[in-house]
């Protein structure tokens, strides 16, 4: 099959990539000049495991394109997906500038039926604006040309974006008429071999499945951070509680580790936008309100345990940062909790000393460029490096090279021995033994 996938980001690049794999003719369309010839030269604006050598050999293969030409894309195919940015706006919700604005450009150029696939994360509603945008356009044409809106929510989770894609749970298809299921059926065929994993619903339906599935899976991490801060408070090993409620089957263990906090370009801003959407319809969404209240609050939780230890100025204290992004395998750094703690250290006047397996490039763009000049802020090129002399070390994303660490080698490079571990990777009666002071959520 022949597709137009609109926008270049990281929901477009790895979907358009994947259906390049199984076959399918894919053209990628940004507006970003520099990007397109980026991505023509193999560089890619993202770091997810595997999708460079993906793009790389269905590039040489013909079978993935790059072009800044919509209306040139649309020539060729009949499937136009459209995967640009919805940020979120000061009130909260989805901001569908870019989405409109694709809406519109086909409805300039639509030459032919086809279906038109909203990949992005929109509020319900979103896909009668663009039917609404496209048929505007069609009429301003005097023209008569027929075509289909579709929702197609993803559920990619970063870090492993290309097995969530080739290998899905399941395929949710919104669609009104039985000749754009009819497409997207075929479409999905190949990922589906083995049994039908495509869900058909309304296009509304599919809109709010998306938001729901996200603010469900933030829900149970917000739940546990709580349960975990009460359990601080009695006394209460939070991971044998993890254990003993994720061997219900009701339960199950996904999504249910405390830590400082969930972040990410999806989980916060799609509760924030199910907030703002509930508010527009006259609902108050207490448990939403929550879910976010006690993430922010979360976000907080280790430098409030910083200088509970260490008193409230920091001024002449250094800090290692183990992990930056904001979990393991992606170097997204958007609402990362790295980024709360290392503006509130540096606020109190401490020196950071920041590794990342992956992330440092982008936090050098995230974090102001007075820190690194005065020295406020070092980004140190190994993870022991940034030990050296700092009175602390806080581990904030669980990437696996932090998950054995030579402690031996650690206590001899720190100036103390104390451990502020964001998302419970140690074992604090082993790491006491060690000599370390320890400290983790709700341990």
């Amino acid at each position: 099959m022949k597709i137009t996938m609109i926008g270049t980001g990281y929901v477009g690049l790895v979907s358009g990539a994947c259906f390049s794999e199984m076959g399918s003719r894919v053209t990628c369309v940004d507006v970003d000049e520099k990007k397109i010839e980026n991505l023509k030269q193999g560089i890619l604006p993202i770091y997810e495991p595997g999708l460079e050598a993906m793009v790389v050999q269905n590039h040489a293969e013909g079978l993935l394109d790059f072009s800044t030409s919509l209306a040139r894309a649309m020539k060729t195919s009949s499937i136009y997906f459209i995967a640009v940015g919805t940020p979120q706006g000061e009130d909260g919700s989805a901001d569908l500038t870019y989405v409109i604005t694709v809406a519109a450009e086909i409805g300039k150029n639509l030459d032919k039926y086809a279906v038109i696939v909203d990949k992005s994360t929109v509020p319900v509603g979103t896909a009668d604006k663009v039917r609404a945008t496209i048929q505007k356009e069609l009429d301003l044409r005097g023209v008569d040309i027929g075509f289909d809106v579709v929702s197609n929510p993803e559920f990619l989770k970063e870090g492993a974006a290309l097995n969530d894609f080739m290998k899905p749970d399941r395929i949710i298809v919104g669609a009104d008429t039985e000749s754009a299921r009819k497409v997207m059926k075929r479409l999905y065929a190949p990922f589906s071999r083995n049994r039908d994993k495509v869900i058909f619903m309304s296009v509304r339906d599919a809109e709010m499945t998306k938001y729901a599935a996200n603010s469900m899976l933030a829900t149970k991490i917000s739940f546990m951070n709580e349960v975990a801060n009460i359990c601080e408070r009695l006394g209460v090993d939070v991971e044998n509680v993890r254990k003993g409620i994720g061997s219900d089957a009701r339960i199950g263990y996904s999504f249910i580790y405390p830590g400082c906090g969930y972040g990410g370009s999806c989980f916060p801003k799609d509760v924030k936008a199910l907030i703002r959407t509930s508010a527009e319809n006259g609902f108050e969404p207490d448990l939403l309100n929550a879910v976010e209240r006690r993430n922010e609050l979360q976000k907080l939780w280790l430098f409030q345990k910083i200088i509970h230890r260490l008193g409230e100025d920091l001024t002449g204290r250094s800090f290692a940062v183990w992990g930056l992004s904001f979990k393991p395998g992606t170097d997204d750094m958007r609402e990362a909790s790295s980024v709360v703690l290392i503006n509130k250290l540096i606020e109190a006047g401490a020196v950071v000393r920041a590794y990342d397996p992956v992330a440092m490039a982008e936090a050098g763009r995230v974090f102001p460029h007075a820190w690194f000049d005065d020295g406020r802020l070092v980004l140190v090129d190994q993870s022991y490096e940034a030990l050296d002399g700092v009175d602390a070390m806080v581990l904030v994303t669980e990437w696996k090279t932090f998950r054995q660490p030579d402690f031996n080698d650690m206590k001899a490079r720190m100036a103390k021995p104390l451990i502020f571990d964001g998302r419970n990777q140690y074992d604090p009666e082993e790491v006491r033994d060690l000599g370390f002071e320890y400290f983790g959520i709700g341990r």
